[in-house]
């Protein structure tokens, strides 16, 4: 019995101790692999090992940083586009000559309709294709000393010639560095630009140094949808034809514009009176009554029954003499600024033309209209502005996020004892809480802060607040 069992014990035994030794050999081998993988990055989450080895490309990424791949594979789709169409429109044109053999044998074409179908049908196709290649740039190694220009990511995204020209940077003559510190100067557009593309190309769709299209509105419904800044133009203005001298600065303060020094073409209205709060039909439901200069003479210098207005008087009061320059910031044609000139006080007011000559009406009043939106930065340096007013503009209806944006960019303006005079503020009653956050997040002093029913559901909202100084 012995000798029967003892080869078969002695295979397993062998068999046992063999698959020791591989099980040992693979635990080396795998603790080597793994101290090899921690060496190279591999566990610290490098993400430039991930891509080395693995060369992944998230989508919408451009290969190169500066060069922007999608719009150039968007560009070759529409040429072969292009180039497919033409193929489609001559095959069919052929087949349909095929079909009439004997009819072909009799009929004559003139040269005069051969070349019409050629000029029409074969070349301009074939010329467009061939203007959309020659468009598309490559990204090239180039710059001044030691920097690398690198292609802009948008200029394969349009084809009309007059916006990539402006997006194009533009070195400085010589090679060199020009009063600001770089080589070369970066023209810039919204972003949002490329989605209004159409509309875009549209705007800039000029004869170089003729008259522009009279299209203000459609500039500003570009700006409204974040294609703000705009792209400079090369076209000349257009005026009105029977354009009058203003009125001297002691009369135009608080008289009605000459209504021959506007042009009324992309108005529903033709003339300063039928702006007027009577007319439902002015064209605008923004500042109505804006435009009637009786009433907007009594706004911040007389009494009020409801706590939430506040004069001017009381305002220059808290601070006598260091109240010089200020923003108006809201929808209005300029009276809080032609108050405030009274005052010796300089106000820049910005106003967008929603239905009526909003900046036509402050200028001509001979006031500081700024042309703006609530999508861009204000052009203002940090801590300069003594006072800013807004009134009738920031609403219940703006967003918590973009209003939060908005204020610290008034925060970052106000000079360090400057005012925050916020009039009439409305919003609904649920939501008013979320909003005073938002104002008293700064903390800032509070020198007059009043609440007032507006109806049922909604109220009004006033304060004056004093920006801290904040020496860090």
């Amino acid at each position: 019995m012995k000798r029967q069992c003892f080869p078969k014990c002695r295979i397993a035994s062998i068999m046992g101790w063999l698959q020791i030794v591989l099980g040992g050999l693979v635990i080396v081998v795998s603790v080597s692999n793994f101290f090899r993988f921690y060496s190279a990055g591999f566990f610290l989450h490098n993400e430039d090992i991930c891509k080395h080895f693995y060369a992944v490309i998230p989508e919408n990424k451009v290969v190169d940083e500066g060069f922007d791949i999608i719009a150039l594979s968007n560009r070759i789709a529409e040429v072969l586009s292009k180039m497919d169409s033409l193929q489609e429109k001559l095959e069919l044109a052929v087949l349909q000559m095929e079909k009439k053999n004997e009819l072909l044998d009799k009929t004559t074409i003139t040269r005069l309709e051969h070349k019409k179908y050629l000029e029409q049908e074969v070349i301009r196709p074939l010329y467009s294709a061939h203007i959309a290649l020659r468009q598309i740039r490559l990204p090239k190694l180039e710059g001044l000393r030691n920097s690398t220009m690198k292609e802009n990511p948008l200029i394969n995204t349009f084809v009309t010639e007059e916006i990539r020209k402006y997006i194009t940077p533009k070195e400085n003559r010589v090679g060199k560095i020009n009063i600001y510190g770089t080589e070369k100067v970066l023209n810039t557009i919204g972003h949002s630009c490329v989605l209004n593309k159409k509309e875009l190309e549209q705007y800039m769709d000029y004869d170089i140094g003729s008259y522009c299209n009279d299209d203000w509105n459609l500039a500003q419904k570009l700006m409204l949808s974040g294609c703000d800044p705009l792209p400079r133009r090369r076209c000349l203005t257009r005026a009105s034809k029977v354009y009058q001298k203003p009125y001297p600065i002691n009369e135009s303060l608080w008289k009605i514009p000459d209504d021959r020094n506007v042009r009324w073409g992309n108005y529903q209205c033709r003339n300063f009176q039928c702006l007027s709060s009577k007319n439902p039909k002015r064209g605008y439901s923004k500042c109505t009554g804006c435009f009637e200069m009786e009433k907007e003479k009594l706004k911040w210098m007389s009494n009020s029954s409801t706590p939430i207005d506040i004069l001017i008087s009381d305002v220059l009061a808290i601070k006598p003499g260091e109240i010089r320059i200020g923003l108006d910031f809201g929808v209005s044609t300029g009276s809080f600024a032609a108050r405030m000139r009274e005052k010796n006080v300089t106000i820049i007011t910005t106003a967008l033309n929603l239905g009526a000559p909003f900046n036509e009406m402050i200028a001509l009043r001979g006031l500081v209209p700024l042309y703006l939106t609530l999508n861009q930065r204000l052009p203002f340096f940090d801590n300069t502005m003594d006072l800013i007013h807004t009134s009738g503009f920031l609403d219940g209806w703006i967003d918590l996020l973009l209003m939060d944006f908005i204020l610290f960019d008034w925060d970052r303006i106000l000079r360090p004892g400057g005012l925050l005079w916020i009039e009439r503020f409305f919003c609904n009653r649920k939501d008013l809480d979320d909003f005073m956050y938002m104002f008293l997040q700064f903390r800032y002093k509070k020198h007059k802060w009043a609440i007032s029913p507006k109806s049922k559901d909604e109220v009004y909202f006033s304060a004056l607040l004093e920006k801290p100084p904040r020496a860090i």
